[in-house]
């Protein structure tokens, strides 16, 4: 077996061994070929400048392609090789790209909780800005009604005349609604398709002649008694102690809706009913039941319950209603009251039971400003379910009592003693606890137990504190403490 020498005249024992040992890809003259191809190749770091895998190799190993076929595998893996590292650069890259493009979902989800939160906070300190704004304008609409129906009966006294004229001024009630509908809605209907979108309250076959006669005359007789008797004994009593009385309307309500209605039966609104009838005695006893007093309490009574009465039936025979549909109704009672019960005051005219010498002598302004006030208390009762919390409503009706106790203060009409003023703050708060929620029971024993778990981890802590405190004390003086337990 020949030796090829190199070409330094030197024969090469490596080309020898390799042959020997059969190392893969051998071919004569290895050892001389090398030498030349380190000197030939230029090496770079893989990078976006760095030549293509296949043309490098090429270009390398282009004086052995003349050689023998087994230079061929040393391509292929070689080939191999690159194309194996540029496969893991391209899939680090993708991996990269996949990890990125999976932050982003987290990263947008985030966004999203926090731009969710935000949108809660800002409409719950809206819902409170106008739970406030509503708090105070339903007060001061009911102070102020009662108020000008006092100042009337100084120079007119015809309570049912006031209470037809006051109640034909619901008819406006819809205008009103429809205007804020032009003004805030995106998608404007015309007024005869929103009139008939909001009859449904009646049914789905919306308002018709029957429906009319028989779903709106039972309560505008009851809307009508509802006014007259708070009139009447606006005439006995002074504006506080009625506005006081009729806040036994929630307590009624209770216990109607308890009997008619089998709604759920909770023991601190019985209490709440018993201090309203509690109150009620007392504000009698007040004026030594003088038959004014009485007769001006039960004008007062009679006129809650009829309020009560009209609520439930309400909810019995037409269930809940938004802001259009009310407005819808409350409309419908003003036509109602307008056709058929505008012969009452014109025989009450007649027969001289309320009687005015003429038109011109009636007190308009009071009249429009009592009407004005009312509509405006109705109307505001009906948005503040749709803007802000219903519970502030109730609040607002309730605090009309200090307020007229303000005025009638001011006005030197009413001398609170003793008696008045406890009956006055036993309805208040009989009627504050007719507005606790169903499950207030529960939401106080979560509470409680809330509270005690925190005292109960604040506790833990500062026994963890302070044995830290004594071991590092005990580790500074040398002695070292055992732990009993």
């Amino acid at each position: 077996m020949d030796v090829k020498a190199a070409p330094n005249g030197v024969a090469t024992i490596e080309d020898r061994i390799l042959r020997i040992t059969g190392y893969y890809g051998y071919y004569p003259g290895y050892s001389s070929q090398k030498s030349t191809t380190r000197s030939s190749v230029t090496r770079c770091k893989p990078g976006p400048n760095c030549p293509s895998s296949h043309s490098s190799i090429s270009r390398q190993l282009s004086p052995l392609s003349v050689t023998e076929d087994s230079s061929a595998p040393i391509l292929e893996l070689q080939s191999r090789g690159s194309s194996g590292v540029c496969g893991r650069r391209v899939e680090r890259q993708s991996r990269s790209g996949d990890d990125g493009t999976q932050t982003h979902p987290e990263s947008s989800s985030q966004e999203n909780g926090l731009k969710a939160r935000c949108l809660s906070c800002t409409s719950m300190v809206l819902k409170t800005i106008w739970g406030l704004l509503i708090i105070l304008s339903v007060s001061s609409s009911w102070v102020g009604t009662t108020q000008i129906v006092k100042i009337t009966y100084k120079n007119f006294y015809c309570p049912f005349f006031m209470t037809w004229f006051s109640t034909n001024w619901n008819i406006m009630f819809f205008p009103v609604y429809y205007s804020g509908h032009l003004a805030t809605a995106q998608e404007k209907q015309s007024p005869i398709k929103k009139f008939r979108e909001c009859s449904r309250i009646f049914g789905e076959d919306g308002l018709t002649l029957k429906l009319f006669l028989k779903r709106t005359a039972p309560f505008s007789i009851l809307w009508t008694l509802t006014n007259y008797l708070y009139l009447l004994a606006l005439k006995k009593l002074t504006a506080t102690d009625v506005s006081a009385l009729f806040c036994c309307n929630k307590a009624f309500v209770f216990l109607l809706s308890w009997i008619v209605l089998k709604d759920r039966f909770m023991g601190v609104r019985i209490v709440a009913a018993i201090m309203a009838i509690t109150g009620i005695v007392m504000m009698a006893y007040a004026d030594n039941f003088h038959a004014d007093s009485i007769i001006g309490v039960a004008f007062a009574v009679g006129s809650a319950s009829t309020s009560a009465l009209y609520k439930v039936l309400f909810k019995m025979f037409l269930g809940s209603a938004n802001f259009g549909e009310a407005a819808h109704f409350v409309s419908t009672l003003g036509f109602f009251n307008l056709i058929f019960i505008s012969f009452t005051p014109i025989i009450l005219y007649f027969t001289k039971v309320e009687h005015w010498s003429s038109f011109a002598a009636l007190p308009w302004g009071c009249l429009c400003g009592m009407a004005g006030l009312w509509l405006a208390f109705n109307i505001l009762v009906n948005v503040g379910v749709v803007l802000t919390y219903p519970i502030l409503i109730s609040i607002g009706t309730v605090l009309s009592v200090p307020g007229n106790a303000a005025v009638d203060l001011l006005k030197q009409e009413v001398i609170f003693n003793v008696v008045r003023l406890a009956a006055t703050i036993i309805i208040c708060i009989g009627f504050l606890l007719m507005l606790l929620p169903e499950e207030w029971d529960e939401i106080t024993l979560r509470f409680i137990n809330s509270l005690k778990e925190k005292k109960s981890e604040e506790h833990v802590e500062d026994l963890t504190d302070v044995s830290v405190h004594l071991r590092s004390r005990s580790r500074v003086n040398g002695t070292v403490s055992i732990p009993l337990a």
